[in-house]
């Protein structure tokens, strides 16, 4: 599998030339200018992973592309008049060959004053997993973790307990645009997990890697 980062949590992922966007949102931009997308999945609502105009030039310059995504989003896209697919916790879709499953239905707490909104993570191909802003188990083997490290709703030791409890083979650092500077939360992942088996990679932004 190919992964390219373009910021926080928009990522472009290739598995056996098919290609999926995740979370195309307000932390980057060049993810509009990508062609030959087939599918984008969409987690949440929230704008730094649901950008309208984003996602609009998207489907501009890839026609074919087909959005994957909650209902939750969906009542949001069905404004714009842009048709949809929905994915949720359960569910599946099994076009062009890769599995694309969902897992998950709430974004992780904020506070308890805040009601959570749907979140649903996607597993790819039975190889990737990312969960948007959870620290939902999906129960599966995984082979590469995209791994929230910074927000609103977490802390950094409950992401490092979160991977070492999917186990994944390696992992790299997502939800990281809000930071000026990664710092200790892209070192510490690494002191921590590499010594138990997990390899943490930091991807750079617009450069593929394989996996």
């Amino acid at each position: 599998m190919k992964i390219t980062k373009f910021g926080h949590c928009c990522l472009l992922a290739e598995e056996n030339r098919v290609r999926i966007l995740t979370d195309p949102g307000t932390y980057s931009t060049q993810q509009s200018e990508v062609k030959n997308i087939d599918f984008v999945l969409i987690t949440h609502e929230h704008q730094d992973h649901f950008h309208i105009d984003s996602l609009k030039a998207i489907l501009k310059n890839n026609p074919q592309a087909k959005v994957i995504t909650n209902k939750s989003v969906g009542t949001l896209l069905e404004k714009e008049g842009i048709a949809f697919s929905v994915v949720e916790d359960g569910q599946s879709s099994n076009e062009k060959g890769v599995l694309i499953e969902g897992f998950g239905k709430d974004h992780a707490l904020m506070h308890a004053s805040i009601l959570p909104i749907q979140n649903t993570g996607y597993f790819i191909a039975n190889r990737f997993f990312y969960p948007g802003d959870a620290f939902t188990n999906p129960d599966k083997q995984i082979e590469i973790l995209a791994l929230p490290v910074a927000g609103p709703w977490m802390k950094l030791p409950e992401a490092i307990d979160y991977a070492l409890e999917l186990k994944p083979k390696t992992c790299f650092p997502v939800h990281d645009g809000i930071l000026k500077s990664p710092g200790s939360t892209h070192r510490i992942p690494l002191q921590v997990l590499e010594p138990k088996g997990v390899k943490f990679t930091v991807l750079e932004i617009d450069k593929e890697y394989e996996f």
